[in-house]
């Protein structure tokens, strides 16, 4: 079975995360190495090795970097995707956040569950994209794609 059973992320050219952001990141890997499906399929007659796989997630040269190895340190495979589709949903999740985050503070709960409903559809959203964007690279479930989404807005906001 293939997953992943580590993952990183390569923030070292970006600002420290808020206290807020951190926490999503700390909660999206924690959830992501507790449950995942990642597989590398064949593509253009190659193999690649079987998982589980390390992952560091990285943004070099304003592209999101998939680098990949097997557990015994195996390189696996390296994908770059452009962060263009990604831009405006990524915005529109960080603001959803921003609002949640402020209503959790003052607001009653119907109000809260209202803006979390929107922050968890505009994140399906983004898992919908990055799901579309790793097709023949990476096959992923839905819930994998969302926590991976959630660190790729981790390393967007920093960018």
């Amino acid at each position: 079975m293939s997953y992943i059973s580590r993952i990183e992320i390569d923030d070292r050219n970006l600002p420290p995360p808020t206290p807020e952001i951190e926490q999503e990141r700390r909660v999206a890997i924690f959830d992501l190495i507790e449950q995942n499906s990642f597989d590398l399929p064949k593509r253009d007659g190659r193999e690649f090795p079987d998982g589980p796989y390390n992952v560091e997630l990285a943004i070099r040269d304003k592209r999101l970097v998939f680098d990949i190895a097997t557990n015994a340190g195996e390189k696996a495979a390296e994908f770059h995707l452009s962060l263009s589709p990604f831009r405006q949903v990524v915005k529109d999740y960080w603001q959803i956040c921003e609002s949640y985050f402020d209503a959790v503070k003052n607001m009653p709960p119907s109000q809260i569950e209202t803006i979390d409903m929107a922050r968890r559809g505009i994140h399906d959203e983004g898992a919908r994209i990055l799901a579309e964007r790793l097709k023949d690279k990476a096959d992923v479930d839905h819930d994998t794609a969302r926590r991976l989404f959630t660190l790729i807005c981790v390393l967007h906001f920093g960018a």
